[in-house]
């Protein structure tokens, strides 16, 4: 009813008459112009009831008879005007039915307009106890909401967000519909049946490889669902797939024919076990962020069979990588292999061009084996039988007709296939030489620590995994401990499943002792001796250098400043017992201290992408006092001589010949090239420099208390160079 006026301290008074005790009425209040309006319910005693409002308010009345309700001027002054509804949910004024078919997923639903300020819309249905409906949004131009009613006037789920109801109590049913603020709106009621559903095409179950007309297809509106009905004759796992993008945008779940949830794309996405066999719904929901209608592909892959799969393939490392095609953007693979209980196993796969490769290893019944992280790689079979590598590209274009890539399904435990590597020499070629396959076999003669390196033809290093027979792991490269003798597996990227190495990629493995022995016998004093010279023959070459310093000492690298390629080695220094000192980058810009056990040796190697060549290179003992030439403090200081077997000189400072801030200046006099300072004191510790490089240059340092020790490095070319120091603290003449 609309009511044009009510004015001042007047009250319009209408009646209600129930027939039925123990009703309840939805009654709304709606402003149309004017002042604020307000309305209470009062019983046929007089006694208050309920108040009504713009929003749907529920009035539980007693017994049956003539209710009235009061309106009049919130404020009891002015003119105003409001419509007034009143609904009964338990004898409504009038129900629209729904049909049968209205529950196929087929129906385009019931769309109409809720009228301003209407309490609500009644609809009725009846479907057998326990169904389960997709209750969708009834979206329109306002806030629809409602709720269904079972055959005892008892709610049994809202209406408004999209989401299932289960009809958990017998009807008839009635769904009670209307706008939350009393505006006007449009709305489609929509609820297919998920339970016994009708309307959802086919989609067979499809084998591994192109599933060719086993794919179902769609187009969903946003926020709208589609489904397919699957069925198969056997409990098993199944993976389902959607083309490339598409599922990005789309939800999907799986229900049985009662309409239970049996898993979904966000906690099976691998895969979805049919717990027997029957009929099954697959629910596909748009959820696209930018509201856009979806047309997709999808099969449904069965796990748990070996229709489809390819020829069995052997776990040993000799056999060359398969090379797997996928024709269908909805495609799965799946390559068999045998393996034996406790074998532990691992694949590596990787696309020939741009893709993602998705990758798990499932067992006889299709069920996925050691989705858990773990700090051991690889998977532990837990029986004997035929498993199965199930694997995929998710990117397909609409253009793509063949994509391909590359698969190594390899026994971590007992590898078989592996060339034997022995422990080799410093000094001498690698002891494995240059050759293909992605593992070596380490045949390791006592326990303790070893230096495993395993580089490319140019010198490039390739990170690898070491293992136990048992497939654990043992170590990374550089620097393993074996626990005791015997063999092990060395695997390239052992743990970085998305990299195939095939094995025409060749490389070489250095296998040493970390306690070197038979290493060259060199000097620490060497501004004042031509340096070590040596070459490397071969990619993945390591010399031994033994420093006569003692523990405790510091010492520092000297080498040609042009110096490139394999004439600029990566030096580590190692005590007797093999442990790390320090490196070149101590060596070069710092000193390095000798802690541990002497001997002290330097070890060496040529740099990736230089790995043979000529190289020359000395040490310098900077502790202690130094052994240098004193330096003098006046204009015309020292001349150094320069050339390739001379590159670095030595001074000393007495303590009474510096002051707190000394400059020194270098001048290249005759020749090429140019050279650096360095300053150190009586510990080896280096105050100022290494400098840069340059043909002249005049620096100031900041000097303790004691004797320093000057070291000048130039190229290793022919050239003189004047050096001079003087009191820093005084300017210049």
């Amino acid at each position: 009813m609309t009511c044009p006026s009510v004015s001042d301290e007047e009250e319009n008074v209408w009646s209600v008459v129930s027939k039925l005790d123990s009703d309840v009425l939805i009654g709304r209040l709606t402003q149309v112009s004017g002042e604020n309006v307000s309305a209470q319910v009062h019983g046929p005693d007089g006694a208050y009831v309920c108040y009504l409002s713009t929003y749907a308010s529920e009035c539980q009345l007693g017994a049956a008879g003539t209710y009235t309700i009061t309106a009049s001027l919130y404020h009891g002054s002015g003119v105003g005007s409001y419509r007034l509804s009143i609904e009964s949910t338990r004898r409504p004024s009038m129900c629209v039915r729904l049909p049968a078919t209205f529950f196929s997923f087929t129906s385009t639903g019931h769309t109409g307009t809720l009228p301003a300020g209407l309490a609500a819309r009644c609809f009725s249905f009846t479907q057998p106890t326990g169904t389960v409906l997709h209750v969708a949004d009834p979206g329109g131009n306002g806030d629809v909401r409602g709720r269904i009613l079972d055959g005892a006037h008892q709610p049994v789920c809202p209406v408004g967000d999209t989401r299932q109801c289960t009809l958990s109590q017998p009807g008839p049913y009635r769904l009670l519909l209307g706008e939350f603020y009393g505006a006007e709106s449009s709305y489609t009621l929509k609820m297919p049946r998920i339970s016994n559903p009708v309307g959802c095409p086919a989609v067979p179950l499809a084998g591994f490889g192109n599933p060719g007309a086993a794919v179902g297809s769609a187009t969903v509106q946003y926020d709208e669902i589609t489904c397919h009905a699957l069925t198969t004759a056997t409990a098993g796992a199944v993976v389902v797939r959607f083309n490339q993008h598409q599922n990005q945008h789309l939800d999907w779940t799986m229900y049985d024919a009662a309409g239970q949830r049996i898993c979904d794309e966000y906690t099976n996405s691998r895969h979805c076990s049919l717990p027997g066999p029957g009929s099954y719904t697959l629910l596909v929901h748009n959820r696209h962020t930018m509201g856009e209608a979806i047309t997709y592909q999808v099969a449904v892959t069965a796990l748990h069979s070996n229709a489809g799969c390819a020829g069995a393939t052997a776990t040993t490392w000799d056999q060359p990588a398969l090379l797997v095609h996928q024709t269908s953007g909805v495609q799965t693979n799946c390559q068999p292999f045998q393996g034996e209980a406790g074998d532990r196993v691992t694949a590596y796969g990787a696309p020939t061009v741009y893709n993602e490769l998705s990758m798990w290893l499932v067992d006889q019944a299709g069920t996925p084996l050691c989705t858990e992280w773990s700090e051991e790689d690889g998977c532990v079979l837990p029986a004997t039988g035929t498993y199965r590598m199930v694997s995929f590209l998710r990117y397909w274009e609409t253009d793509s007709t063949d994509l391909t890539y590359k698969l190594q399904v390899r026994r971590l435990s007992a590898a078989v296939g592996c060339p034997t590597v022995t422990p080799g020499s410093y000094g001498a070629a690698p002891a494995g030489a240059l050759g293909g396959i992605r593992c070596r076999t380490l045949d390791i003669p006592a326990a303790g620590a070893y230096l495993v390196q395993a580089v490319y033809a140019d010198n490039q290093p390739e990170y690898a995994k070491v293992y136990d027979a048992a497939g654990l792991r043992v170590c990374g490269d550089v620097h393993c401990v074996f626990p005791a003798p015997g063999r092990y597996t060395m695997v390239l990227a052992g743990n970085v499943t998305t990299k195939v190495i095939d094995n025409d990629v060749e490389y070489a493995v250095a296998l040493l002792p970390k306690a070197p022995s038979g290493c060259t016998p060199v000097s620490d004093a060497a501004h004042g001796q031509a340096p070590h010279q040596g070459t490397f023959a071969a990619a993945g070459q390591y010399d031994c250098l033994q420093l006569p310093s003692p523990a405790g000492a510091r010492v520092v690298r000297v080498q040609a400043g042009d110096a490139t390629g394999a004439a600029n080695p990566e030096i580590t220094v190692v005590d007797a017992t093999g442990a790390y000192v320090c490196d070149i980058y101590s060596l070069r810009q710092y000193s390095c201290e000798l802690t541990g056990t002497a001997p002290f040796s330097a070890v060496l190697n040529a740099p990736s992408e230089a790995p043979t060549g000529a190289y020359a290179v000395g040490f310098a003992r900077v502790d202690g006092p130094p052994a240098c030439p004193v330096l003098p403090r006046d204009a015309t200081g020292v001349e150094v001589t320069t050339g390739a077997s001379s590159f670095a000189a030595c001074f000393s400072i007495p303590a009474d010949q510096h002051a707190a801030r000394e400059s020194f200046t270098w001048t290249r006099t005759s020749g090429t090239g140019d050279a650096r300072l360095s300053v150190l004191d009586a510990t080896g510790v280096r105050y100022c420099g290494p400098t840069g490089y340059s043909v002249d240059r005049t620096i100031t340092c900041t000097l303790p208390a004691g004797p320093v020790t000057v070291l000048l490095e130039a190229d290793g070319v022919d050239a003189t160079y004047r050096l001079t120091h003087r009191d820093g603290t005084t300017p210049a003449t």
